[in-house]
């Protein structure tokens, strides 16, 4: 920590010298306390603050006391807006030009956020703030995740004085994979006890601020608050969801019309609006059986259910600020959404998202059959692409769509009541999240550092927006450009051209050929909802967008243009630094766990071998081996009564070997044969179970996960995080002795 100038004397002795307290910097004076709330996974259309039909009072509350903005944008995924809003700069110039689990080899698409891009965090901590992260971050490489580091590019290495989170694109509320710091925790409750992470993040972040500001009351903090709301798995319970019962009954279509007049009414959007009209890969509602309206319906009354409850949480954290001796002096920035409303749930929406996200196609009776599940432990739920079209209201398109507003533009409020005049009528200066760090240190009254820990820094994208506070005339960005997997946009003083690509439900779709792609033209100055497509009486107009663009792309270190889905999910990643890249053996000791999936041992598509040596005590031992995934997709070995189980869970399809006898007291070695058919990805397997060398069980499987376990993470002694079964208790720890487990590779077949 930087401490200020020694002021005082130095002579021979002390009784010649004046002696002066070195400190840390203080803030400047007057600085505000920032909040930054951002939501993930939210349509323009969805909040009943800028006109849904999910009612969000607290942020209704909120946008009554300050600004609603309704020209912000995002970068249409999640990973990237994140580094976007950290930072100042544009994702690719960041190192986040898509998302950890899709990285590849060039520096723009590595994920490694670089020194040269510090953090807001980073610059107010050296300014004299207190700064916490609460909630996601999917700005750490997978690599990077484990107990062996690097920690750097983990929250407290950049900037972060506290995190309580999660490093992925998601977690499991009930069941969450948690890090205190660089430290992993288990929840302090189970779900049956009432646990849920949104609940214990914002009972945390409340917490936290109280007591700073008992301690340092005249110290400013900087807090980013980032649920995994309301991203997938859609988790709340019955009581929540019950509220939305039949409420969305009307479809789809009927949903963008009530939202659009609403929208009118209350001046969200600007007269002359047009409703884009329904495109080709969304079905009419009426078109649809009734065991599809009645699964639809209920995946998206789950999902309003989830919302309202998350609306209720943060509304706790906002009615808690209201307390602190400097509440007028808080400035609060609620983005709501890092992108627009997501299609990932597919045509039909699902109960295991980890099922749809590995290609496998939903079962609409399989989900009628468990829609008891909804919303609970044991589900991972997310609703069809129609209702992301229609949560995105009035726009074109969806999450991942780049090129077009359904992806891009989300609302967003700022309430800071010492300086900001509520007003009811929109601001709509055209916004960017780059935006947000000039805007917060021209704010607090601190100038971005040439130098940032010694390292020359980049210079800021965005461009401050503290003028809109007291100006409703303020214009906002002349320019911006838009791309995430090859779709792509730019605008530029009110026009905007725009290429569509790629479809966020078909992961296994690059159509490359990007020199084929139809570029569209809208004035957004005279056309809010781009539905009028101006490129056949505009060629020239169109061309010098496209030309930007390029340009653009060339200074902002976009290409080279990528459109790989789960092609680049199986891109080799780097291994965990220090590991054995060549490896084909690995070996692990108790206490290994909360290992990433990209970090683990690669044990899909191949045949391996586990051994685990351990001691036993008969009948009285129990607890994990070995355990990898989760509820939606996963494998572990474990102990019941002394009896060793090994569970193979295919998208809860369990294949389970089981031995007919307890472990010996003593040692014993443990001992898994996976043999893969090959001939590909996902194929079947014989699995065979060994106490001792001697075989003890027998299983084959049709099929085994060709992708992603999902969303836990791999461990030695215990199943952190969500179960693979609910035979048992997660963590379940073994409690007798392990002294190590060996996983040895086969080469491919």
């Amino acid at each position: 920590m930087t401490l200020t100038p020694f002021q005082g004397k130095i002579g021979k002795t002390y009784k010649e010298s004046t002696s002066d307290w070195q400190g840390p910097v203080a803030a400047p004076s007057g600085a505000p306390n920032v909040v930054i709330i951002l939501l993930d996974d939210v349509g323009f259309g969805q909040t009943s603050t800028f006109g849904g039909l999910i009612p969000t009072p607290s942020l209704d509350k909120l946008a009554a006391e300050g600004l609603k903005y309704n020209r912000f944008h995002t970068t249409a995924i999640c990973g990237p807006s994140r580094a976007a809003l950290l930072t100042g700069r544009n994702h690719h110039e960041c190192g986040n030009g898509f998302l950890m689990e899709w990285a590849t080899g060039f520096p723009n698409y590595s994920t490694m956020l670089p020194r040269s891009t510090a953090t807001i965090a980073e610059v107010l901590k050296g300014n004299g703030y207190n700064t916490w992260w609460f909630g996601k971050n999917h700005n750490t490489p997978d690599w990077e995740t484990t107990v062996a580091g690097p920690f750097d590019r983990w929250p407290t290495g950049m900037g972060f004085e506290y995190f309580y989170g999660f490093n992925a694109g998601e977690t499991h509320q009930y069941y969450p994979v948690i890090f205190e710091n660089t430290v992993p925790v288990e929840p302090s409750q189970t779900p049956e006890e009432g646990y849920h992470f949104m609940t214990d993040m914002t009972d945390r972040a409340i917490a936290r601020m109280k007591l700073a500001k008992s301690v340092a009351p005249n110290k400013p903090f900087f807090m980013y608050f980032a649920p995994g709301a309301m991203h997938a798995p859609h988790h709340v319970t019955a009581q929540w969801r019950e509220k939305f019962k039949g409420q969305f009954d009307m479809g789809w279509e009927k949903y963008r019309e009530q939202v659009f007049q609403n929208q009118l009414d209350r001046g969200i959007i600007p007269p002359g609006t047009k409703l884009t009209p329904r495109p080709d890969w969304v079905p009419a509602w009426e078109s649809l059986s009734d065991k599809q309206k009645r699964v639809y319906a209920a995946l998206f009354e789950n999902f309003a259910g989830y919302f309202a409850f998350t609306d209720h949480e943060v509304g706790r954290l906002l009615d808690s600020i209201k307390l602190l001796p400097d509440a007028d002096n808080t400035l609060v920035i609620y983005i709501v959404g890092d992108n627009g409303a997501s299609a990932e749930g597919g045509p039909d929406g699902t109960l295991n998202e980890i099922r749809n996200l590995n290609g496998l196609p939903t079962d609409l009776d399989d989900v009628i059959a468990n829609l008891g599940k909804l919303g609970g432990p044991e589900s991972e739920p997310h609703y069809p692409l129609g209702w992301a079209w229609a949560g995105n209201t009035p726009f074109q398109w969806v999450k991942q769509i780049a090129s077009h507003l359904g992806g891009t533009r989300n609302p967003m409020v700022v309430s800071w009541p010492a300086k900001i005049k509520p007003d009811s009528q929109p601001r709509d200066a055209f916004l960017h999240l780059v935006d947000v760090v000039p805007t917060i240190l021209e704010a607090v009254d601190i100038p971005m550092p040439d130098k940032v820990n010694g390292i020359e820094q980049k210079p800021l994208a965005g461009e401050s927006f503290l003028a809109s506070f007291d100006d409703p005339s303020y214009l906002g960005r002349t320019d911006q450009y838009f791309e995430i997997f090859s779709n792509r946009s730019f605008y530029r003083d009110g026009w905007k051209a725009n290429a569509q690509h790629t479809r966020p439900w078909r992961q296994d779709l690059a159509p490359g050929n990007w020199e084929n792609d139809r570029w569209e033209l809208y004035h957004l100055d005279e056309d809010f909802s781009e539905s009028n497509d101006l490129a056949s009486s505009e060629p020239d107009k169109l061309e010098e967008l496209k030309k930007a663009f390029d340009q653009t792309a060339e200074r902002r270190s976009v290409y080279p243009l990528d459109d790989r889905g789960a092609g680049r999910l199986a891109i080799p990643k780097p291994p965990v630094p220090g590991a054995d890249e060549n490896a084909s053996t690995y070996t692990y000791f108790p206490g290994a766990t909360r290992i990433a999936e990209p970090a683990a041992p690669p044990m899909k598509n191949r045949s391996w071998t586990l051994v685990a040596d351990v001691s036993a005590d008969g009948d009285a031992t129990e607890g994990v081996v070995m355990g990898f995934g989760g509820v939606a997709a996963g494998m572990v070995l474990y102990l019941d009564a002394g009896v060793p189980v090994f569970d193979y869970n295919y998208f809860e399809e369990h294949t389970v070997v089981k031995s007919n006898q307890a472990l010996p007291s003593g040692e014993s070695t443990l001992e898994v044969d996976f043999d893969y058919a090959g001939g590909g990805a996902g194929k079947g397997a014989t699995i065979t179970l060994k106490v001792d060398g001697r075989e003890v069980g027998r299983q084959s499987m049709g099929a085994t996960v060709g992708g992603r376990f999902g969303i836990d993470t791999f461990g030695i002694g215990e199943d952190s995080g969500q179960p693979v079964t609910d035979a048992y208790q997660p963590p379940f720890k073994f409690n007798g002795e392990i002294e190590k487990v060996t996983i040895k590779i086969k080469p491919s077949s």
